[in-house]
């Protein structure tokens, strides 16, 4: 009798949570809007570079031969392009080209071959200086890198923020623009720009190099391979 009037008891407990339960709306997990939005970024971006690397290449120009050259803009304006300070760089982006079938020139190949006045003159945007070097490599597009950082004091918390963007400017090797792809980063505290730079390229690499090959696949022409001097 005693576990009877325990059980009725139970029951009519239950008879009594279950629509003050239903009256109130509860559920047992609400969705997160913001992770619903970062879900449907995520699907949008993944959209586009497949929209991008979709675009049909036709097999010549894939095999034509593609400069890399990175640089960093100081606070000055005075571009710095040495190489080999930006290998990281030049990896993730070239592994990525190549992996799509596209030919790169290494750092190291380019310094053989190059001077680096030529390099400094082509970051000035000196066209005889980029023909100059074009056909030094025997490479018949260049795909610039430049690195600008804006340093600013925030007065509240006395940090220095740097926001760092990088813009890449693909070109024949007669200067006509190909394609011109860019990627911001936002603001963090900190005086390593390269560093910061590297991490900005590694995020969005996968966007950018598709943004440049179905470019490179719609707008290039094919300007005779340059011959080396």
């Amino acid at each position: 009798m005693r576990l009877v009037a325990v059980v009725a008891s139970s029951c009519a407990l239950l008879g009594l949570v279950a629509p003050l339960v239903g009256a109130q709306g509860f559920k047992f997990s609400q969705p997160d809007p913001s992770q619903a939005a970062e879900r449907a970024a995520q699907a949008a971006r993944e959209d586009r570079i497949a929209y991008e690397l979709s675009t049909p290449c036709r097999a010549e120009l894939k095999g034509k031969k593609i400069m890399v050259i990175i640089g960093e803009r100081q606070s000055d304006g005075y571009v710095m392009a040495e190489q080999r300070n930006y290998g990281p760089h030049f990896q993730v982006i070239n592994a990525r080209l190549r992996d799509l079938g596209l030919r790169t020139y290494t750092p190291e190949e380019i310094r053989a071959q190059i001077k680096q006045a030529e390099i400094d003159a082509y970051f000035r945007n000196d066209p005889d200086a980029a023909l100059s070097a074009a056909r030094r490599m025997g490479a018949s597009f260049v795909l610039r890198g430049l690195i600008t950082a804006d340093a600013r004091m925030n007065n509240i918390i006395a940090v220095n923020q740097v926001s760092v963007s990088m813009g890449f400017t693909l070109a024949q090797s007669d200067g006509k623009i190909v394609s011109d792809v860019g990627a911001d980063a936002a603001s963090y505290a900190g005086s390593d720009v390269a560093k910061m730079a590297l991490t900005l390229v590694n995020e969005q690499a996968d966007e950018i190099v598709a943004r440049l090959y179905g470019d490179y696949c719609r707008n290039a022409g094919l300007p005779p391979t340059p011959k080396r001097k």
